[in-house]
């Protein structure tokens, strides 16, 4: 139980640490989210480049249809790129309202294809040529750099983009109300602290954790009376909406399911059925935000893309370039960011996407917009890269 025993103490701190200010709603204060998909998730499947023939010459089986009126055909959003049909009904109202923008050829200059070191340099934001800071991740730097943000990682352990010398709260969601110390046992760990100058820290923590654990036991009592689908990250996200809309500042929270090597679908399928709960997800996360969406971003990110090429099991590879989704209440430009035709010749070593637009320059930009970052504070999140004015927040 020691080992479990550090590991809630070490998140609960923090909490205690904020919770001066826990219930202090933030007003008018910008927000955003960072939503990271862990597994390298198909950016072809998702944005799909309806206008290139060699698109489906290469992908017989797991191609979008382009757009037309059958219901499983990609969603035109200009004369070369559609958005998969399983986002039709929980985006699409986000579309017309220009809330939701997409960015392809994004990514890192990271070619390891290595899920884990690309999730760690995307959480990192250092420069893959300088020596790696493990104790420093991006939005650590944007929590520093950002005078009263409230930080908070809705994930099981404080991921590394949060690492840094700002005090960073973390708490799952997936599993609120089920807490992974009874009462005994948290009192024993309160015991154990007595007397010491972390005994006030902890025994503040746990209290804070119960609070926010009973305020979203009722939302999701709330949610199932009202017969809204509560599965997988619509619930999940819902909870994130009401801490964020109510107390925090800066969010981060990953998904995983990514990974498609086989099976991977088209239209229907596995992949589809990720897109669509995703979809459901972020849908409703804005709804729950209410009138703070005006002032809210929400980015989606993942360690990298896949083939363009369909394998032998029906399914894609570990890739490079990929495609960062923008939602929130500004009005956006749908497609954005440098771009070139997809085809045989301009693929990346001839066989993934290319990176022109480095995701660091592309949140760099909505940072200077969202926040109003000059040149100095963003040099500090994101060192040496310049930010690239994309219009996204």
């Amino acid at each position: 139980m020691k080992r479990r025993a550090f590991a809630v103490i070490a998140a609960a701190a923090p909490l205690a640490s904020l919770s001066g200010r826990l219930f202090a709603a933030p007003a008018a204060q910008s927000r955003f989210l960072l939503v990271f998909l862990r597994g390298g998730y198909d950016a072809a499947s998702l944005l799909v480049p309806h206008a290139s023939s060699f698109y489906y010459e290469v992908r017989p089986n797991i191609a979008i249809g382009r757009p037309s009126a059958e219901a499983a055909s990609a969603i035109g959003l200009d004369g070369a790129w559609g958005l998969h049909p399983a986002l039709r009904d929980s985006l699409g109202p986000m579309l017309a309202r220009r809330e939701l923008a997409f960015v392809p050829f994004a990514g890192t200059e990271d070619l390891s294809r290595s899920h884990f070191q690309t999730q760690d340099s995307i959480e990192l934001g250092q420069p893959l040529s300088a020596r790696r800071d493990y104790r420093s991740g991006f939005m650590g730097r944007l929590a520093q750099a950002l005078a009263g943000s409230a930080p908070i990682a809705f994930t099981d352990q404080l991921p590394l983009a949060f690492q840094g010398s700002t005090p960073v709260p973390n708490v799952s969601l997936r599993s609120v109300g089920k807490p992974g110390l009874d009462a005994r046992q948290s009192a024993v760990i309160e015991s154990m602290y007595r007397g010491t100058p972390w005994a006030h820290q902890v025994a503040e923590g746990f209290a804070v954790r119960d609070d926010v654990a009973r305020e979203l036991v009722a939302e999701m009592e709330a949610a199932s009376r009202n017969a809204i689908s509560a599965k997988g990250f619509e619930l999940e996200a819902r909870r994130i909406a009401h801490l964020m809309r109510e107390r925090y500042t800066l969010g981060f929270v990953d998904v995983g399911g990514w990974d498609t090597h086989v099976g991977q679908g088209a239209a229907t399928g596995y992949l589809a059925s990720r897109f669509e709960e995703l979809g459901r997800g972020l849908a409703a996360f804005a709804q729950e935000m209410g009138t703070a969406w005006a002032q809210t971003t929400v980015v989606v990110v993942s360690e990298f893309g896949r083939t363009f090429r369909e394998n032998g099991n029906r399914g894609t590879d570990h890739g490079h370039g990929g495609v960062m989704w923008v939602l929130g209440g500004a009005t956006k430009p749908v497609i954005a960011g440098d771009q070139v035709e997809l085809s045989s010749s301009t693929l990346f070593q001839n066989r993934d996407w290319r990176v022109l637009n480095d995701y660091r320059a592309v949140l760099s930009g909505i940072f200077a917009t969202q926040f109003g970052m000059g040149p100095a504070t963003l040099e500090k999140v994101f060192p040496g890269v310049a930010p690239k004015a994309l219009h996204l927040a």
